[in-house]
């Protein structure tokens, strides 16, 4: 008892509990301020009381078959539409959605695949924004308190409208500082307090058994206890998608892989369409409009340039590096939270999707349309986690598996006299030729955002909605008979495996019976159908099959953004690409040439936007740590390759030893073989590359390589490899 009180009036305590009481007298103040504001739930059931009715009608339209891309395309050539949207990702989906369940004739196009920018790329959190509120208490700041109070209504909603998408997670945030423990505890009170009745569940403060029991990896040095409150998760490319498609069965015209090159003016100067080509069939034509969105997220400024080319630009690119290690580094259902990093980011560790997510990072970067993750921000990101976990714990660079970067579009606010800082929400401008931009913001606020854009269309192009937006409470595609128990309809009527109907109905919703009447007898006693694309993975074939008809039309749109294959495992999503690149081509009738063309695409994309470039850069700079026994080894299963003794493995070299092993290995995955060991990339393999190899696995710094397993099958290597997680 007499520690714990030297503890706690020590003089650099008696600061911090003054701190703490300020905070509580500034949340109190904050919220006498804001006692006359309406009550977010009450908001709400009002919201969806209004929009019941005409929910009820407007749900009548989803079912049926969608239109495919031939028929979209034949309408974007020949209709006249009220607002056309440039942009797929979330914040467009979302404008086209509102627009058209307006009564508003609505097209869409997108350069490249729907949610193929940053809304697939997120940290995976719908949330309101602990830190916003943080500014709001001590800064008095109503509007940041609004921000927070809106992106809370918005998270219930999106929970709601997506529900077998999106979903509560409990998040601890560790405390290892006795005076920390009211401080935070008064921070996450105050987010149960905005929340209202719409909080997931409240908050509560836990000891350290209990966190370690929760959390047993977590760092048990000088752990106080730990704070446990709730945000929402979900899958941030289905639910872009969803968006999308629910969009285009109210009539909206959205269409993938469609460039706009220039915007279109009529004789006053006003804006009035755009020409745009087909990047896949370099097929071009006029869209006319009444209005034009922008909603390009990063690339917001290209085309307020095409509308005013002296446009001063006010979008900044920042990146946000997240890595994906094996699920059992995180509970399967409670995440983490570290509120100070050593630089003072957040850094969240996540569990999704049967793995771990962590992020993320945030600087600067060049614009660019293939972001990808350095080297240095994965490792910081390690180091970061390394910090929170248990020193029985080594968290390796072998662990991780994929990882990406995404270009966050802050933005500075045009219609503000201070240019020089940036927007803390979303901007909408207008320009002089009447385009609407609508940049910044995030995908928890993406309706609202949405709302808030087709409102000022409406007001700028003067055009005659039917209605008022009705997008509250409005439930998206795969939403309308789902339940937590669908999966096992789908085991016990379709014979699927659990696990793969647990995906299935998690990723489709109520559009899973679809996908299960699509897949094909595996002639097997169990699973009755469900032929599985990888055996780790709860994937199945006939998942390529309906990813065509929700407009995939790469193999890239197959394995990053309807199967999230891409950011969970890249050598997995390496290891089903031929599989994936046979389905489509049947589907779509590709020829020899088209095929390896996708399969170049794709193992291009893996490489250098999901990590595997980062990997090689790490592998190059690994010491040789091998002993003399080891080193030997090495050397002799080197020579056994180099028959020639030439000094270096080429192709040949690889293709012999294969055949006099009677192994067959297709030709394509032999370059793959040795180019992700050619650390020099000079087509050969040379000793010292045979070395590094060596000294990764062994270290850790990779967990496996396709060249080192082949040869271990036939004569296993005397390196005594420490645990990984097989990863990148």
């Amino acid at each position: 008892m007499v520690s714990w009180r030297v503890q706690i009036f020590s003089v650099a305590n008696l600061r911090r509990l003054l701190i703490i009481g300020g905070s509580g007298i500034a949340i109190t103040a904050a919220f006498s301020l804001l006692q006359s504001d309406l009550d977010g739930s009450t908001r709400f059931r009002k919201v969806l009381a209004d929009n019941s009715d005409i929910h009820i009608q407007l749900n009548k339209r989803l079912s049926g078959q969608l239109p495919t891309r031939k028929d979209l395309i034949h309408s974007l050539k020949h209709d006249k539409f009220d607002i056309l949207v440039i942009g797929g990702g979330a914040t467009g989906a979302g404008v086209a959605l509102d627009a058209q369940t307006r009564g508003l004739k609505t097209a869409l196009v997108e350069l490249d695949d729907f949610s193929s920018g940053t809304s697939s790329r997120s940290t995976k959190l719908i949330h309101g924004g602990v830190r916003y509120l943080q500014a709001a208490i001590f800064g008095l700041d109503i509007e940041q308190y609004r921000m927070v109070k809106e992106a809370l209504f918005e998270r219930a909603n999106l929970i709601h409208c997506a529900p077998h998408l999106a979903y509560a997670l409990p998040i601890m945030l560790p405390i290892y500082k006795l005076w920390q423990v009211p401080y935070y505890w008064l921070g996450i009170k105050a987010y149960d307090i905005v929340s209202g009745s719409r909080v997931l569940k409240k908050s509560y403060y836990i000891s350290k058994n209990q966190a370690l029991e929760l959390f047993p990896m977590l760092k048990k040095e000088s752990l106080v206890g730990a704070l446990m409150y709730y945000d929402g998760q979900h899958n941030d490319a289905r639910m872009n998608i969803a968006i999308i498609l629910s969009a285009i069965r109210q009539g909206a015209k959205a269409i993938n892989h469609v460039k706009v090159t220039k915007l279109l003016k009529n004789a006053e100067g006003m804006v009035c369409g755009a020409h745009v080509v087909d990047t896949l069939t370099n097929e071009e034509w006029d869209v006319q409009t009444k209005a034009v969105v922008n909603a390009t997220g990063p690339f917001t400024d290209s085309i307020r340039l095409m509308a005013d080319p002296d446009t001063t630009p006010i979008c900044q690119p920042s990146a946000g590096v997240h890595i994906v290690l094996p699920g059992y580094y995180s509970p399967s259902s409670t995440g983490l939270l570290d509120p100070s990093t050593s630089d003072g980011r957040v850094i969240f560790f996540l569990p999704w999707q049967r793995m771990t997510v962590a992020g993320t990072t945030d600087a600067p970067v060049p614009l660019t349309f293939h972001p990808s993750p350095s080297d240095v921000d994965i490792e910081f990101i390690l180091r970061e986690i390394r910090n929170y976990l248990s020193k029985d714990v080594s968290v390796r660079r072998g662990d991780v598996m994929s990882a990406w970067s995404g270009l966050r579009p802050l933005v500075r606010d045009p219609n503000k006299n201070d240019t020089k800082s940036l927007a803390r929400n979303h901007v909408i401008e207008v320009s002089k030729s009447g385009l609407v931009t609508i940049a910044g913001g995030k995908w928890t606020t993406y309706r609202h955002m949405a709302e808030e854009t087709v409102d000022k269309v409406i007001e700028v192009a003067n055009l005659q909605p039917l209605r008022k937006c009705v997008t509250a409470g409005l439930l998206i595609e795969g939403a309308h008979n789902w339940d937590p128990l669908l999966y096992i309809r789908l085991v016990q009527d379709y014979g699927l495996d659990e696990d793969v109907a647990q995906h299935l109905a998690t990723t489709y919703g109520d559009k899973a019976f679809a996908v299960a009447r699509m897949s094909k007898i595996t002639g097997r006693r169990w699973p009755i159908i469900g032929d599985r694309l990888h055996s780790e993975f709860p994937y199945i074939e006939a998942e390529v099959n309906y990813a065509i008809k929700e407009y995939a039309c790469t193999a890239v749109d197959v394995i990053a953004r309807r199967l999230r294959l891409a950011f969970l495992n890249t050598y997995a999503a390496y290891e089903v690409l031929d599989k994936v690149v046979d389905i489509m081509g049947k589907e779509l009738n590709w020829s020899a040439t088209e095929k390896k063309k996708q399969l170049d695409m794709a193992r291009t994309f893996l490489e250098v936007e999901m990590g595997q470039n980062a990997h090689e850069k790490s592998l190059s700079s690994v010491p040789i740590s091998l002993t003399t026994e080891e080193m030997q080894a090495a050397r002799e299963r080197f020579k056994t390759l180099d028959k020639e003794n030439k000094g270096h493995i080429t192709l040949n070299d690889l293709r012999r030893h294969f055949q006099k092993h009677d192994t067959k290995i297709d030709e394509s995955l032999l370059h793959e073989l040795l180019n992700e060991v050619d650390l020099n990339k000079n087509g050969e393999i040379e000793l010292n590359e045979f070395f590094q190899l060596y000294s990764g696995l062994k270290g850790g710094q990779i967990a496996q390589n396709r060249l080192a397993r082949y040869l271990d099958e036939f004569e296993p290597m005397p390196v005594s490899v420490l645990r990984s997680g097989g990863g990148i």
